[in-house]
Parts: C-alpha cells; sequence; structure tokens
C-alpha cells in the first residue's frame, strides 16, 4: 500500500464525493422511505450512533442493493475482488486465515482487514482514521491499487450496464429511480453496513439480566479487565476509537499509522483501538496481523512493550513499561474476551453472500 496513495485518497475523499453528488443530482423521485423502512438497533448499554440515519434512512430495497454490491466483484477493476472477498462473515468481516489483506491480482497489503461491525457508532474509518465517513469508506479499497485497483467513475457505469442482477431496477426500487450515482451508490452499500450490528454475544446476555450467561472465571476476567485493558477498550463496543501507539516493535513494518493522515510527529506509529467484540473470530491480531493468538496479544502488552517516542503514557508508569498480568490473569481475561464472540451476527443469513452478481 503506497501512503502517498493513502494520504491523498483519504484527505481528498470529501472533496471529491461532494463534486460527484452536484454533478449528478438523482432526480427528485425518491420513494417515501417509511415504506419499507427497517430500523437499525439501538441497544440500551451502547452509545447513541454517530451515523446520521436521518440523511439515510435504510429500507428494505436499499439493503438488499448495497448487499448485492458488496458481494459483486463488479467493483474491481478484473471482477475478481469484491467487499466480501477481505471481509468474510465467518470471520466477523475480517480476511480469514491472513495477517494481511491480499487484493487484486493477489497484491498484498500493508495492514490486517478490520472487522465490519457496529459501525453506525464509528466516528472514523481504517487504522489510521483517513476516511471520516462511513459513506465515503467503500471509495478507499476500490480506488487502492493493492485491493480492487478501479476508478469509481468506472464502478458506476459498469453497473449502469449490468443485466446480472439488472442493478439500474435494484436503484429504481431502493432511490426512485434508476440513476446510478456516486451518493446512492455510497448510501447502498451503507445501508447494508449499518445493520451490521453485533450485540447477542454472552456478555450481551450477562449485561442484559442473566448473570448465570458468565462462569466465575469469565466474570473475574471481566474485572481483570476492567482495572488493567479499559482505559482504551472501554464502553460497551470495547473501544474509545482513539489513536494510540501501543508499544509494537517497528522492526516487523514500519507503517507510521496516523501520521500517515496527519502528518503531524506526535501521531507516529499510532493506530485505531479497535473494538474487542468477536475477538473469537477475528485472528490475527493487531494492525499489521502480527499475532495469531489472544495469548500473544497479552503477552506483548505484559512483557514486550517497546520504547518509543510516541509510546502511550498509559503503557509506561511508574518507570516500568506494559500492564502487569500473572499468567493466571491472563487466563482468566481470555476467558471473558471469549464470551464477546456473538455467534448469531456471523450465521445471520441476512448478511450471507447472496451467490449472484459475482464475476468470479
Amino acid at each position: 500500500m503506497k501512503k502517498t496513495f493513502i494520504i491523498g485518497l483519504s484527505l481528498g475523499l470529501w472533496g471529491w464525493a461532494a463534486c460527484n453528488r452536484t454533478n449528478e443530482t438523482p432526480t427528485p423521485t425518491d420513494p417515501d422511505p417509511s415504506t419499507d423502512k427497517i430500523e437499525v438497533p439501538q441497544p440500551s448499554y451502547f452509545p447513541n450512533k454517530v451515523y446520521d440515519l436521518s440523511s439515510n434512512p435504510v429500507t428494505s430495497a436499499g439493503f438488499q442493493l448495497g448487499k448485492s454490491l458488496f458481494y459483486d466483484g463488479i467493483l474491481s477493476r478484473n471482477g475478481t475482488i469484491a467487499c466480501g472477498t477481505c471481509h468474510q462473515q465467518a470471520a466477523a468481516f475480517t480476511h480469514h486465515g491472513h495477517d494481511l489483506s491480499h487484493g487484486i491480482d493477489d497484491r498484498i497489503g500493508a495492514r490486517n482487514a478490520p472487522a465490519i461491525q457496529n459501525l453506525a457508532w464509528t466516528k472514523a474509518f481504517f487504522w489510521d482514521g483517513g476516511v471520516p465517513h462511513l459513506d465515503l469508506f467503500p471509495i478507499a479499497p476500490i480506488e487502492n491499487p493493492v485491493e480492487m485497483d478501479e476508478k469509481l467513475p468506472n464502478v458506476l457505469q459498469k453497473l449502469r450496464e449490468s443485466k446480472n442482477p439488472n442493478y439500474p431496477e435494484l436503484f429504481k426500487k431502493a432511490f426512485g429511480s434508476p440513476d446510478i450515482t456516486t451518493e446512492r451508490f455510497s448510501k447502498a452499500l451503507s445501508q447494508f453496513m449499518l445493520l451490521m450490528v453485533s450485540n447477542n454475544s454472552r456478555y450481551d446476555i450477562y449485561l442484559r439480566g442473566t448473570t448465570n450467561a458468565l462462569t466465575t472465571t469469565e466474570k473475574e476476567g471481566l474485572t481483570i479487565f476492567k482495572q488493567k485493558c479499559s482505559s482504551c477498550h472501554s464502553g460497551e463496543l470495547f473501544t474509545d476509537q482513539s489513536y494510540r501507539n501501543n508499544g509494537l516493535s517497528t522492526d516487523r513494518n514500519p507503517d507510521q499509522g496516523r501520521f500517515n493522515v496527519t502528518q503531524n510527529p506526535d501521531d507516529r506509529f499510532k493506530f485505531k483501538v479497535p473494538s474487542l467484540r468477536n475477538l473469537g473470530y477475528t485472528a490475527p491480531y493487531m494492525h499489521d496481523g502480527r499475532f495469531t493468538s489472544l495469548e500473544q496479544v497479552l503477552e506483548h502488552y505484559s512483557k514486550n512493550i517497546k520504547q518509543t517516542p510516541t509510546l502511550d503514557g498509559l503503557l509506561q508508569q511508574d518507570g516500568k513499561l506494559g500492564i502487569a498480568l500473572t499468567e493466571e490473569e491472563k487466563q482468566k481475561v481470555i476467558a471473558f474476551l471469549k464470551t464477546l464472540s456473538d455467534e448469531q451476527f456471523v450465521q445471520d443469513t441476512r448478511f450471507s453472500d447472496p451467490g449472484f452478481g459475482h464475476s468470479f
């Protein structure tokens, strides 16, 4: 992944999309979304949503259109890569078995594909936060030369000419006319992803009042987690959505993270704090997939923190690096973390590959 490409794309997406919306104004025949509106769940223990659903209410037709787009290789240059290629449902929409994502022509990216879940509550996207809005999220992988290697205008034209599936008809059902525009394309994908709400793990069942949903060991792990891990992985989304340097060695991967976007030296080697939900499905871990197990992750935090100028202050207190964890505490924390796996989410047929519209 070329850093110059990522920086330019991340900082230019807002203006680019705005121009395209101006030039591609759809005919004013949009249907009343209330006729087939789908409510995006709001768990009582989640914070308020970040995404403005009033600007893009989820409808049945919009969701189905977004689902078709998500799984269609037509979004890539040669028809071989879909969003669902690197975001596989059985792995909580990560790229199972790959430390770094593999894109078009089997080109290898620079980062581990992040999970897609609970995006209505997400403030910015990618490990470096380079995209500030969900509607702009898909443009980056489409135009990235090692992911889909295509240009969005080409994608829109291919969709206009598509017969199987008949995308003009799908856009008409979703938006009231067959016009295929940047804004409608992006909003349809957002509608599909907005419904990817994961809130039915055993931990969620415990939160909702079933006290025996967790074992004694798992509850002890929760207590330890709150004491030693929740400063960053806070709240019921298990992330404060900040960017932090968590002490990884830079010898393996020189990626400078948030710095690539901000050019602020204080942001070198800082990456977004990921949610810990569905960790049981999303190995390998970290922005470059360097750890294959949760045991390795906790070993890093307890013994292998590397001192660098931007190392997070929470990992260097009282003259000591890392987080003090005994082996017993590590096993209890891992037991708790596994309760965050949402089996219903990864098996929900609403999000499954529809099996058509592929070019691969």
